[in-house]
């Protein structure tokens, strides 16, 4: 993105991979964002390792969150988002399955939306740790909208039913 007088947008993306090489295919989305030249990575919290939910049968997830700012309006920004997966060869086959990448909204400005294409903030955020304990990672003290708690409350929740994830490193 080039410095103009737009006025940019706040949103957070959930990311997750578990197919492949789990640390590339996270970098890949990143460049793949970067280089859309309508969306910008200005943080990415530490990565996490953790458990799959819903279909078990399946290896474990590398999981963080982008902060990104953004030209793009919340249904261009998820249109981008599918085509990112599909360009980083996204399948889907079973329903919370395996995938190379997963690319979600979890928050974009301040905004609730509820549309047949979107639904901001994401609907099961609050319910995963995978989700919360990498967005407290950049942003502890924001107020869920919906909600009404902060993330760290919300994760704090999460953390006597779920546990804490580890965090993930990669190989030298």
């Amino acid at each position: 993105m080039t410095a103009n007088n737009n006025i940019f947008s706040t949103a957070f993306i959930g990311v997750g991979s578990n197919i492949g090489d789990r640390y590339k295919n996270i970098k890949d989305a990143e460049k793949e964002i970067n280089r859309s030249g309508k969306c910008e990575i200005a943080r990415v919290s530490k990565i996490y390792e953790t458990d799959p939910v819903g279909y078990l049968n399946q290896n474990n997830f590398l999981n963080c969150v982008f902060e990104i700012k953004t030209e793009l309006t919340p249904d261009q920004l998820i249109k981008f988002l599918l085509k990112t997966e599909k360009i980083l060869k996204r399948e889907r086959i079973i329903h919370w399955g395996p995938r190379t990448i997963d690319l979600d909204i979890l928050f974009y400005n301040n905004l609730v939306i509820t549309s047949a294409n979107l639904i901001v903030p994401h609907p099961r955020m609050h319910e995963r740790m995978f989700v919360m304990k990498p967005l407290c990672d950049l942003i502890p003290d924001y107020i869920h909208p919906v909600i009404g708690e902060t993330c760290s409350l919300i994760e704090a929740g999460l953390e006597k039913q779920q546990g804490i994830p580890e965090v993930w490193k990669p190989k030298d």
